[in-house]
């Protein structure tokens, strides 16, 4: 069984060494070898990161839309929008279109997240990210988010979030 810790790497006698030395150079090439920049351990780094990303379209009760380019800073190794960084987008879409009616003391527990990634979103594509409310009660709250390439309108990613609202509502 291969285990790893920040100091070393252990690889099962198992595996060929061919296959180590592919999965060596994959790692290298994606740059997972390398360290990780000072500013990225500060707190918070996370919101740092995408908070530029996003331009408000309009924000309506029960619906958000925002322009999100497609920058190398959120791209992957085949020059579209990462995986993660798709759903960190749609998680912060999901959670503004959920205060739109969801009061503002009432706290947001992301319970589920799902995303259907159908085509790529390429570098320098410029998308628009669409939020709806589906559903809304007194315990929990839906939203689906559409992200589309601006220019051709072509869908890209779907996701839907299911927020608990925090207390939940006494019966």
């Amino acid at each position: 069984m291969a285990e790893t810790s920040s100091s070393s790497t252990t690889i099962s006698k198992d595996l060929p060494s061919e296959h180590v030395l592919v999965v060596k150079r994959f790692f290298e090439s994606v740059g997972i070898h390398a360290s990780l920049p000072q500013n990225s351990t500060s707190k918070d780094f996370y919101s740092d990161l995408f908070r530029d990303l996003f331009k408000v379209g309009h924000v309506q009760r029960g619906h958000v839309s925002c322009i999100v380019p497609v920058l190398p800073v959120v791209g992957n190794y085949y020059n579209g929008l990462h995986g993660g960084a798709a759903g960190a987008i749609a998680e912060r879409v999901s959670i503004a279109c959920a205060r739109t009616v969801v009061a503002d003391d009432k706290k947001l527990f992301l319970g589920e997240l799902s995303i259907c990634y159908l085509s790529a979103a390429k570098l320098n594509e410029v998308l628009l990210v669409e939020g709806s409310v589906l559903k809304s009660g007194r315990n929990l709250t839906v939203v689906a988010s559409e992200f589309r390439i601006k220019e051709t309108k072509k869908l890209v990613f779907t996701s839907r979030a299911t927020f608990y609202h925090m207390p939940a509502a006494k019966l």
